[in-house]
């Protein structure tokens, strides 16, 4: 064998042992979300995320976001339903944190970008080989492809009118039990969400109103799909002839107080 097709060989037996070493590193990696997970644990307490820490000591949520880059598509597609959308939350989230992190100190995560260019809108989601957006990730990926409009209950957006941000990552194996969790903890939460029974108006935060189309879709109405999550209040949503009016927004940022 000459020395040139020895060089060959070796780099063909190099590249599949750092594939198949990948694939399966990947495949580890997705079940868990093991460096994610330890990242919310250290910096979440009650839905509120410490920034100026996460800021000091960006190594864990850097690695975790160099394994999602590193998912390639096929790996991805053939996991189970659960375990791609847990993931693809995961990945919202995480390069949320990533985006107020790369700016922060700051009050709202609207501070960021223009009046051209959003903060949804900046190329900061390195995914399946390509750039794209915290956009372009929710809209034309997870609310594309999967019929499941709990996720609004679990993307969140670092504002205090987001749904609660867990202090644990989302896994396939346990997504459903996340979802019923995010979406009773929110609706619980009388400042976004609650029933004025006198004059038989509810008060739904504004994600009620922009996605109407995603709950309405399997249900009928947001009201119905609302029913089974809503604490207490399941004979008070009985009727369909609530009235419906939505609560404020509250864009500033979901961080902890100094």
């Amino acid at each position: 064998m000459t020395v040139q097709n020895f060089g060959r060989v070796f780099a063909m037996v190099a590249l599949g042992f750092n594939l198949s070493c990948l694939t399966a590193f990947a495949a580890e990696f997705d079940s868990s979300h093991a460096l994610f997970d330890a990242v919310l644990k250290q910096s979440v307490k009650d839905a509120r995320v410490d920034y100026a820490g996460l800021k000091a000591r960006p190594q864990e949520l850097n690695r975790y976001l160099s394994q999602i880059a590193a998912e390639n598509n096929a790996t991805f597609k053939g996991r189970t339903e659960p375990a791609q959308i847990a993931f693809l939350v995961n990945a919202y989230n995480a390069y949320t944190l990533k985006l107020i992190v790369d700016h922060y100190p700051l009050k709202s995560i609207k501070d960021i970008g223009n009046f051209l260019s959003e903060p949804w809108d900046q190329p900061v989601v390195r995914l399946f080989g390509q750039v794209t957006t915290l956009g372009q990730l929710e809209h034309g990926i997870l609310r594309k492809d999967y019929d499941e409009p709990r996720i609004h209950f679990a993307l969140v957006c670092a504002a205090k009118g987001c749904p609660p941000l867990r202090a644990e990552a989302y896994t396939g194996a346990r997504l459903e039990v996340q979802l019923v969790d995010q979406a009773r903890q929110f609706l619980a939460q009388p400042d976004k969400n609650r029933i004025a029974g006198a004059d038989r108006t509810i008060h739904l935060s504004p994600i009620f109103k922009w996605y109407a189309g995603d709950f309405e879709k399997g249900h009928g109405s947001v009201v119905a799909a609302l029913r089974p999550y809503w604490p207490g209040a399941s004979g008070a949503l009985a009727s369909e002839d609530l009235k419906v009016r939505y609560t404020t927004y509250d864009w500033s940022l979901n961080a902890q107080a100094k």
